[in-house]
């Protein structure tokens, strides 16, 4: 019996996650040839202050974006200490 699970970011429509689970379904039917009433599919939502990469969750990477695209782009000795600071302190966006 296939057992997925999944974990997303919060903000898709029931619709979305209702499709997401029709469509695994449906893959792991075709893939392995378990019978679809044998298929478990769990979907688990995560706030964005409670998911995390590089010790930097996703509310705040969206925040740093949101500011990013309001202002220009920093200079002087913060810009410099975020850049030696790496990874962690990037502002890209993440969709999970």
């Amino acid at each position: 019996m296939p057992f997925i699970d999944v974990t997303l970011g919060t903000g898709r429509s029931p619709e979305q996650v209702r499709a997401l689970i029709h469509e695994l379904t449906l893959a792991a039917h075709r893939a392995v040839g378990a019978p679809v009433d044998n298929i478990r599919v769990v979907i688990r939502e995560v706030e964005p202050v409670h998911w995390a990469a590089g010790d930097v969750t996703t509310a705040e990477r969206a925040a740093a974006r949101r500011g990013a695209d309001a202002a220009p782009a920093p200079s002087g000795p913060q810009a410099s200490a975020r850049s030696a600071a790496g990874p962690a302190a990037s502002t890209g966006a993440e969709r999970q």
